[in-house]
């Protein structure tokens, strides 16, 4: 099955990859195909990376207070 890269920048990172691996230009298309899907199946998505957050936000007790914008404000610079 033929491949025809007629991108000039991806031509040229194929290639620069081939070089710095040592190996031949399918090589490095296939390595480089089977690291990207690797890291999107092994990628959590952020939902489930800020779960823990969340968690750990929700166990601390509400303080009954209400927040000062002011001071919130005064501490971004937008006051």
């Amino acid at each position: 099955m033929p491949l025809s890269i007629r991108d000039e920048v991806t031509d040229s990172l194929v290639r620069k990859l081939a070089a710095r691996k040592k190996i031949g230009l399918t090589e490095a298309i296939r390595l480089a195909v089977e690291n990207e899907l690797r890291r999107a199946d092994e990628a959590v998505p952020l939902r489930e990376r800020l779960r823990s957050l969340q968690e750990r936000i929700a166990a601390h007790p509400p303080t009954g207070r209400e927040a000062d914008k002011a001071f919130y404000d005064d501490l971004s610079g937008d006051a």
